[in-house]
């Protein structure tokens, strides 16, 4: 039999194509489904943004991240030019229109140097939110809110394409709906109608943006659940019945419900629904220090923090159980590697911050490791510690999880968790009851020995450099000396409560001297954050100080 050798040749050529096509198919699904491992540094809204080295693309992309999330106030929501729709919505010349034509250079010049890292960009944007000038134009004050709207959604639509249009570099938006925030967005509106509604509000909107950018676009939309459905398992249901899946539609949940607070619930909607999850993870957390102390949360995150072990056996506690039993759900994490909240502590070093940050964002994309696997090595490789400093490191930071949750709170949530927030402590809110009460005084008590023990293993501890040395028992100390003052207040207002006078004094000139001491730590410490002040009263309106000087002249 003759072969024909070019026919031979011909599918030989064929078949390697069509190898290399099915392997280049599977890649790009493969690439698809990836972890997204995202930071962001969320900003104080009306202050000047954060000096921090995770602004810097190139450093986040050495941590393990793939993308970066940019902050509300560097979303192309505020920079695109509405020309699309009506070149008088922002017209040329005006002192709005040159607000907006300098944002985008901004944002693209940010857009850019990401590009250059090769990491992918997406931008968080509150919806609804449009130019005062269309809104005025168009008298859609009273609806703009709806998405329902004709005139609303015709808009959303608009502002989408215009978005990726102008930014082409843009590969998703992450959108949020649980509040609106316009301190640094002074020619903007925003406003969102019935946004826990999933039938009204959720639905409709989701389904219109998945339309605009995961399906006409083939770009990546995460919208986040906080403030929205992130409580409700029928509401969540709901709408993950009623929202098609898409590879490029992602859920985004926090890892506990609400804000972020040590004893609040495990979010009980992770790993539910037909959508993947990306969970959100705060490094510096707000309601704690916002890195000032240590406090290691990617332990409890990862593996289940030491109140959520309660928990029946049949629901997940922890996002390690979460890729365990729901892979095909998993999306990958995200980060605040710096912020939330309002105001200070301003930290200079962040350490802390940047411990939470690299073990979540190496887990993330390494789910077949352990955190403890994880955690030893930043220590190692990011702090070079040797030996037996490597575990005096590790049992420092466990501890700090253990003194945390007991100093603000206690593992059984005897307290309000908002009675301390940001720079400021109100009076503390205590849950009624004897037994409360007591485990509550025990737990602060607990708290403050765990405290010592971290100081004296921040002194062990062979560090790197005196400067490390310095900032890491100084923040230590920080910690001890700060919770010091959270216990003196709850023992003070146990006193209170049962109307002991002597007592109430006795804990008065404890808590005196506790802020003495705590404010001479500047002195010793040049690194270490800005101190909490006593007279703070931003959101919090009964603040200890004013209820202290109350009770001196009783």
């Amino acid at each position: 039999m003759k072969i024909n050798k070019s026919n031979l040749s011909n599918q030989l050529v064929l078949s390697i194509l069509v190898f290399f096509s099915i392997m280049g198919a599977k890649l790009i699904s493969q690439n698809q489904n990836a972890p997204l491992i995202l930071d962001m540094v969320h900003h104080n809204p009306g202050e000047t943004p954060y000096d921090s080295k995770y602004n810097n693309p190139a450093v986040i992309k050495e941590m393990g991240y793939n993308g970066k999330v940019y902050f509300l106030f560097e979303s192309p929501a505020l920079a695109i030019n509405w020309e699309s729709v009506d070149a008088d919505i922002l017209p040329k010349g005006s002192e709005d229109r040159k607000w907006v034509d300098e944002k985008a250079a901004q944002i693209k010049q940010m857009h850019a140097a990401c590009k250059a890292e090769d990491m992918a960009i997406y931008a968080m944007s509150d919806l609804v939110l449009f130019p005062k000038r269309l809104i005025e134009k168009y008298h859609i004050e009273k609806t703009f809110g709806n998405p329902n709207d004709a005139l609303t959604e015709k808009l959303i639509r608009a502002q989408i394409n215009e978005m990726f249009d102008q930014f082409p570099d843009l590969d998703g938006l992450v959108v949020r709906i649980g509040e609106t925030y316009l301190h640094d967005a002074p020619y903007h509106l925003g406003a969102i109608e019935d946004k826990t509604n999933p039938k009204k509000t959720i639905i409709p909107l989701i389904n219109i943006l998945k339309e605009e950018i995961c399906e006409k676009r083939d770009k990546q939309l995460i919208f986040r659940t906080w403030g929205a459905f992130d409580r409700d398992m029928d509401d969540y249901l709901a709408v993950s019945n009623a929202v098609e899946p898409h590879d490029n539609l992602i859920i985004s949940i926090k890892h506990c419900e609400g804000d972020f607070h040590r004893s609040n619930e495990f979010s009980k909607v992770i790993g539910q629904g037909r959508h993947r999850q990306i969970i959100e993870v705060q490094s510096a957390r707000e309601y704690e220090g916002k890195g000032a102390y240590p406090n290691y949360i990617a332990n409890g995150v990862i593996d289940g923090f030491e109140e959520h072990a309660r928990m029946p056996e049949d629901q997940i506690n922890s996002i390690q159980e979460f890729v365990d039993t729901k892979p095909e759900l998993y999306a990958g994490v995200w980060t605040w590697s710096r912020g939330g909240g309002w105001d200070g502590p301003y930290i200079k070093d962040e350490l802390w911050c940047d411990l939470n940050s690299w073990v979540v964002a190496q887990w993330g994309q390494n789910i077949d490791k352990s955190e403890a696997f994880i955690f030893n090595r930043y220590a190692t490789e990011r702090l070079h510690l040797k030996g037996d400093d490597v575990a005096k490191f590790r049992k420092l930071c466990l501890l700090s999880a253990e003194a945390v949750v007991r100093g603000r709170n206690s593992t059984y949530r005897d307290m309000n968790p908002w009675w301390t927030r940001d720079q400021g402590i109100a009076w503390p809110m205590v849950v009624k009851g004897d037994l409360e009460h007591q485990r509550n005084l025990d737990q602060k008590d607990e708290s403050i020995t765990k405290w010592k023990k971290i100081v004296k293993l921040a002194k062990s501890i062979h560090w790197q450099n005196k400067e490390t040395k310095s900032h890491a028992i100084g923040s230590s100390e920080y910690g001890l000396k700060l919770y010091n003052i959270y216990r003196t207040l709850v023992y003070m207002d146990n006193a209170v409560s049962k109307g002991d006078t002597k007592e109430v004094q006795k804990w008065i000139k404890a808590y005196d001297k506790a802020w003495k001491d705590y404010n001479k730590l500047a002195e010793k410490y040049s690194t270490i954050a800005t101190l909490y002040t006593q007279d703070y009263k931003r959101h919090i309106a009964n603040y200890a100080d004013l209820k202290v000087n109350k009770l001196r002249t009783k």
